[in-house]
């Protein structure tokens, strides 16, 4: 089996300093900013992902924690990247009724919610709680409610748990139910992060692609006075430019 320090160490024998320096300026680290104190190895995702695929089959889910709970920013998403690594296997489609399997998805589904500040930064976000959170939203589970777990996620004062509330949509949203995504777009119009605002554009985008344009149209006629811009610009992406103008200059 594989243990957590064994990963740690191929991880930290992958730093690049050079690539260090471009990630933590890409990813906000100063001080004042919303990355500020990770540390970066300098790994890009591509090799990251080619460690999880390495070592995912030989890992326990009990060494996850202690991946999530190191310093560096790309041991965390090895972590998570594991989580979700495990997920997928339980969900198969043979797998989605088999009791075993919807405990198993449960517990990384707890382990998730349990670490989910370690997720500190947006890509961790994006990179998981679709694939797991999201995914979860579809399957049978012993969870009493679903709305009730995404209801404390939207509701909590930290700012990747509520980024966790809304990116976790965009998987109810592809298999073609919007009243995830519609739900928490409207809890989130009116949060103050930037970062939250192009969660709401982006999953309220996806939802009109993939859904239905009349539903986003809708929603926009009923929020747009109050909209951020970035969310408004965002969601309208992939309206055509004269529709575009329309929102835009909506009074």
């Amino acid at each position: 089996m594989t243990t957590a320090q064994q990963i740690i160490d191929r991880m930290v024998s992958l730093r690049d300093d050079e690539q260090r320096a471009v990630l933590m300026r890409f990813f906000k680290t100063g001080v004042g900013e919303y990355g500020h104190g990770d540390e970066f190895l300098g790994i890009k995702v591509p090799a990251t992902r080619q460690v999880v695929k390495q070592v995912a089959p030989t890992t326990a889910l009990s060494q996850v924690p202690a991946l999530l709970m190191s310093p560096w920013h790309e041991v965390r998403l090895c972590g998570l990247l594991i989580m979700v690594d495990k997920f997928q296997k339980l969900a198969a489609r043979r797998l989605v009724d088999d009791d075993t399997a919807t405990a198993g998805r449960d517990e990384i589904l707890g382990m998730y919610l349990h670490h989910a500040e370690r997720a500190n930064n947006w890509d961790l976000v994006d990179l998981s709680a679709p694939y797991i959170l999201g995914r979860w939203l579809l399957l049978p589970t012993r969870y009493a409610a679903k709305q009730q777990v995404l209801d404390a996620l939207a509701a909590s004062d930290n700012l990747w748990r509520q980024r966790m509330s809304m990116v976790c949509t965009w998987m109810p949203t592809k298999m073609g139910d919007p009243s995830w995504c519609l739900r928490y777009a409207a809890v989130h119009l009116r949060h103050p992060h930037d970062l939250m605002h192009k969660a709401v554009g982006w999953m309220l985008r996806e939802m009109g692609k993939r859904v239905s344009m009349d539903l986003l149209r809708d929603f926009l006629a009923r929020h747009v006075h109050e909209m951020p811009r970035t969310a408004l610009r965002t969601a309208i992406e992939k309206m055509p430019p004269a529709e575009r103008h329309h929102w835009l200059t909506h009074p």
